[in-house]
């Protein structure tokens, strides 16, 4: 008996093994499309095909292995490329009297939009993303990051700054409103470089990947120029990028710190200071231009939202000044490509409508970049700027199967883009014709 009994615990083991086995098997899928977009060469070749296995690309080319067992996805006549990246969102946004959504939703009911927004992005072809605030929703995107990290929810890769960083009485304050009624701000107070640091240090306790400071506004056209009010200093802002190198924010990680600033001298001291970008850059001197061309500091343009907030003016004089603004910016693109500096894409969804922030990549086509530049800042220097340079935003070997199939050739027309028919994040197919 005892023989037989030590049998049949040895046999039910071996079973048990095989089975453990049969689970850790990864799925095998080969993607083939009429063309495959190569990202840094800026080129498509023709035809295109990744071996997927589990979550990793392991293989890329005009013909991959079939491996035995193997599920083929045709994608007929598109153009298989890297998820899109979206280095400027805001998860906790939505179309509507933005000031109002952080007083009239409570957190609990922005979440669930978020996740929501979540979604929409990532069934877009936004497989990456870094929301810039969770606009007074303090580290709830954390929780948003985390439920898409563990399965809970579907969406892109996440980098969180929680609530940015602002002045009392600074851009983001609730200007305008009764003092006596206290609307707080939609980001966290600092008015020194020692609040900056401890704001930092709870932000990062609460699960923060990276930091986000306001650091110009309201901007303003006087006497033919552009003007706009700095917030912190040089010194107080190299305080803050201290700060994220001490816990582990350094160059390429993702972890840094990004600032809105609209121009100068705010994005001057931002540049000095050693951000990791200068989102909405309308305005950079020479002198910005040429440290960020040296230190590899991404400007992220965010042209979507400047356009969307000009067809949805309150009014014809707003409606106007908007889109001088815009035209004001276009202009300074041009200057800044000429100057070589380094570009991200970013949108500033939220505000407006999310899953349609590809119009971003038609905009700054439009206003002078090709589509092979247009897309190398989209899918290189975004996987750069959120820390993932060499794991997402090419189609290579060793690289998480991120994949996206565009109709057309987005070399051709841009505007492939917004019409992304096939999403996989991660090996997992999301969306499929």
């Amino acid at each position: 008996m005892k023989k037989l009994f030590l049998g049949m615990v040895v046999s039910l083991a071996g079973v048990a093994c095989a089975a453990q086995d049969a689970g850790a098997a990864k799925h095998v899928t080969v993607l083939h499309a009429a063309r495959m977009l190569d990202v840094a060469a800026g080129k498509v070749v023709a035809p295109g095909e990744v071996l997927v296995e589990g979550e990793k690309i392991v293989a890329v080319g005009t013909h991959v292995e079939r491996p035995a067992g193997a599920e083929v996805i045709d994608l007929g006549g598109t153009t298989l490329m890297p998820g899109l990246i979206d280095a400027h969102v805001h998860l906790f946004l939505h179309p509507g009297a933005e000031d109002l959504q952080t007083v009239q939703e409570s957190v609990p009911e922005r979440t669930l939009i978020a996740a929501g927004a979540a979604k929409a992005d990532l069934m877009a072809g936004f497989t990456a993303e870094r929301d810039m605030g969770s606009e007074g929703a303090g580290c709830a995107d954390v929780a948003v990051r985390n439920a898409i990290n563990s399965g809970l929810i579907p969406g892109p890769r996440m980098r969180m700054s929680c609530n940015a960083i602002d002045l009392t009485g600074g851009h983001e304050d609730a200007i305008g409103y009764n003092p006596a009624q206290k609307v707080l701000s939609n980001a966290d107070y600092a008015d020194s470089s020692e609040e900056i640091v401890k704001v930092m240090r709870e932000q990062r306790k609460g699960g923060a990947d990276f930091t986000k400071i306001y650091e110009t506004g309201k901007d303003s056209f006087r006497d033919g120029g552009f003007q706009t009010p700095y917030q912190y200093t040089e010194a107080e802002l190299a305080a803050a990028v201290k700060e994220a190198e001490r816990a582990g924010g350094g160059a390429g990680s993702g972890r840094g710190v990004a600032v809105h600033a609209t121009g100068e001298p705010g994005t001057g001291f931002a540049v000095a200071a050693g951000v990791a970008s200068v989102d909405h850059a309308y305005q950079l001197s020479d002198a910005t231009m040429k440290a960020m061309k040296e230190k590899q500091i991404y400007a992220v343009p965010t042209f979507a939202i400047a356009e969307y907030f000009a067809d949805h003016a309150a009014n014809p004089a707003r409606a106007e000044w908007d889109r001088n603004e815009q035209k004001y910016h276009a202009a300074e693109f041009k200057k800044q490509l000429a100057a070589g500096v380094p570009m991200a894409m970013g949108s500033d969804v939220g505000p407006f409508q999310h899953g349609t922030q590809a119009r971003e990549l038609e905009l700054m086509v439009e206003f002078g970049m090709k589509p092979a530049a247009a897309l190398q800042a989209d899918l290189l220097n975004g996987a750069r700027l959120l820390g993932w340079g060499g794991q997402i935003g090419e189609l290579k070997a060793g690289y998480f199967a991120d994949v996206i199939a565009v109709p057309g050739d987005p070399l051709e027309n841009i505007s492939a883009t917004t019409k992304v028919v096939f999403v996989m994040k991660n090996g997992v197919v999301y969306k499929r014709p």
